[in-house]
């Protein structure tokens, strides 16, 4: 299954991107986390189908109204995935 790590840059933090993220995410069917990071980003790391990766990248790129996204980069990675079912928010209350 592939897996991908995606770094959204823009004012994607304060603006409910996590939220939106899991929302995206658990619509899609991948599983995975989404958490803030201290340099302003937001890192996502997602396993599932290229279809499902694809439409994920897509609903990142858009983000949520309040969001502005400047850049969505994203790689291949080996993040271990078995402690996640379904997909979650780090860092959340």
């Amino acid at each position: 299954m592939p897996q991908r790590r995606y770094l959204v840059s823009g004012r994607v933090q304060g603006v409910g991107f996590r939220w939106f993220v899991e929302h995206e995410a658990r619509r899609i069917g991948v599983n995975g986390t989404v958490r803030n990071l201290d340099s302003g980003e937001v890192e996502t790391f997602a396993s599932g189908s290229d279809e499902q990766l694809a439409e994920l990248r897509r609903a990142l790129e858009r983000g949520p109204k309040a969001a502005r996204v400047d850049r969505v980069d994203e790689q291949e990675t080996d993040f271990d995935f078995s402690r996640y079912t379904g997909f979650s928010i780090q860092g959340a209350w």
